[in-house]
Order: structure tokens, then sequence, then C-alpha cells
């Protein structure tokens, strides 16, 4: 049986990914469940965060957002039974990599999988549903009436984001990153006929504007949003990378934030200086880091994180979240699959195996 492994290498230097054959012990563990694999969603590797929790070898699993269906049950076994379809995240200390054709899992990390929902969509879509549930539900506590910005709502979160606070009659302003994506969200814009839009306003970004700021506080009559769900920030004003060109500054959301304001934020080195924190402090507003590794990570709220995952499971389902269709690709190719998402030239992929 083969799987996909990365083998991190120094500072400098890029980790490389290749297919190792591994094996399986004979027995189950007492709650272990084994479960042969029909899809795996591929997203980056973050490897200094598995360093940081200790977690040290040579060669690392990668896939870890799998679908399929129950072969075998351990002894004590409760959830689920041979041929169920299940899904779930393999935790961050997993000796097995989510491309194997069987792998065991405790049954603690999965859930059950609607009959109609394809292996291969909820693959490709579960880290980004439980990513938008975290930061909407958890961190910024929505509630209807409310109103949010998503930054690039265009990408696999955030439309996720969109869907979900819309859903909960959230009011959505987003950014657009491209001329592509502008015309993708402002589909999702009221239009005749159309009762319950996704989006309330798209505010382009790439074409060089700051107009991030004034469009927000027109749209909101002056107060600001409720919530900023961002997918990154700029730190300083020059000497920015390429790619963090179309970021917001950290200055501009803070500013667009209401009284009681929730900032959710991707950025892991964030910086806020002495004006920023005074800023607000004036608005009584709050930061929250979002890691959704940290349900995995920790077992102090379990029962909660497998509710989040069903309910997730269950909305894609019931067509309240759409993610958008991703392409599967074949086991071959999962290695350069994974290079091009580790580079982030693209950040989920799909294996169907």
């Amino acid at each position: 049986m083969k799987g996909l492994y990365c083998r991190a290498a120094g500072s400098d230097a890029e980790p490389k990914f290749v297919i190792q054959e591994t094996s399986l012990p004979e027995v189950l563990g007492s709650h272990q469940v084994r479960v042969q694999v029909k899809a795996c969603g591929l997203s980056p590797l973050d490897l200094k965060l598995l360093s940081d929790v200790g977690i040290q070898r040579d060669l690392i699993p990668v896939g870890r957002e799998v679908a399929g269906v129950v072969q075998q049950v351990g002894p004590k076994v409760s959830f689920f039974h041979p041929e169920d379809e299940v899904v779930g995240i393999l935790p961050l200390d997993s000796p097995c990599s989510g491309l194997c054709d069987v792998i065991d899992i405790d049954e603690h990390y999965l859930v059950q999988k609607p009959e109609k929902l394809s292996s291969v969509c909820v693959a490709a879509a579960l880290r980004d549903g439980l990513c938008a549930y975290t930061a909407l539900h958890t961190h910024a506590r929505m509630a209807a009436g409310q109103t949010v910005l998503v930054l690039d709502g265009a990408s696999c979160f955030g439309l996720m984001c969109i869907q979900l606070a819309s859903y909960h009659g959230v009011k959505v302003l987003t950014t657009s990153h491209s001329p592509q994506k502008h015309t993708f969200l402002e589909q999702l814009r009221p239009s005749v006929g159309v009762q319950d839009p996704l989006v309330a306003r798209v505010i382009q970004v790439y074409n060089g504007s700051s107009d991030l700021l004034p469009l927000v506080l027109e749209e909101t009559g002056g107060l600001g949003v409720d919530i900023v769900i961002d997918s990154g920030v700029r730190l300083q004003e020059d000497k920015e990378p390429e790619e963090t060109k179309l970021l917001p500054h950290k200055h501009d959301i803070i500013s667009v934030l209401g009284v009681g304001g929730h900032w959710v934020t991707s950025q892991q080195e964030l910086q806020l200086d002495p004006p920023d924190c005074r800023l607000l402090h004036l608005k009584s507003a709050s930061v929250s880091f979002l890691n959704p590794e940290v349900w995995t990570a920790s077992s102090a709220q379990q029962g909660r994180y497998l509710h989040i995952l069903k309910d997730i499971v269950e909305k894609m389902s019931a067509g309240v979240l759409r993610p958008q269709p991703e392409e599967a690709v074949p086991l071959y190719e999962a290695t350069v699959a994974m290079e091009t998402v580790q580079r982030h030239q693209k950040k989920k992929a799909v294996v169907q195996l």
C-alpha cells in the first residue's frame, strides 16, 4: 500500500513530497475504525506548526481531509459499522497518509457522510467549511442583523464564510482580488427575482485603489462592520512582497471595525503597535487568531468539534454550503498536485482514489 509523505528539508530548501510504501497493523485499536479512502483533500503543510507542537519525523504523512467507507471497526467502537460512509480530518499526529487505500483512524474524528454528498466534494471543502464555522461561530459569535466583511470572498474559504453568514441572516460585504473574481462575486449580489442575495457589496482591491474604508463606511452608514474575516494582512506599507500587495493593511481592518467589533485573522505573526491597540481599545473591539488545527490538537472540546463537522456536511448536503467544484486528480499526480499547493500556487487540491 502506498501513501504520500513529506520529507522536510532545511530551512531554505523546499520540502520534498514522495510516494512511500506503508502498512497497517493487523489488529485495530479499541476505538479505531479502518476506512477505505475514496477521496482525500490536499492543503498546504504547516511545517512550523508541526515543529511547535513537537511533531518531528523524517517522513510526515500528507493528506488529512478524507472521505471513505468503513471496512472494519474496533471492539469498543459505538458510532460506526462496516459499510458506513464517513468523512473526517486526520489528527496532526496521525501516522497514516490520507492518500493510502486504507487508513486507521479513531472513531472520534469521523462523522457520517450523507448519501447524496459526493466524496470528492466533501474532501475538497471540509477544511474550508471548518475554518468558516470556527471563524464565524466560535470566534465572532455572529448573530442575525450583523454585518461582516469577508476579505477575498472568491477564495474557497471566503465563499464558505459568505454562504454561512448569509444563511444566518448576516449582511455580507466582500472584496475581489482580480477581474475574474469580481465577476464571480457580482453574481452573488442582489438581482431581479432574488430575494436573499449572498453579498450586499463587492469592493475591488486589485486595481490599486485604497477605497476599502470609505466604501465600507458608506455601506454601513458610517458605523463600521461587526465582523472582519481576513485571509492575511499587510504589516507594513512599503517593502511588501508581491503576493501580499492585495491584502489589506492592519490599520485599514481596525478602521472598518465598528464599536464592539470582532476581527478574526489568519495572520500568524500579527504585530499590533500601540496606536493600533489604542484604536481597538477605543472601539472596545477584539482580535482572534484562526487556527483550525486546534480542534484535532486538543481533545478538550471533542464533542463540540464532532457537532461542527456533522453540521457542515449536513449543510453541504442540503445545498446551504455550495463549495466551488474542485477537479479531482488521480493518485499518480498527487505529488505534483501537492507541490503546487505547498507553493501556494493553488490553495486546494483533491485526489480521488
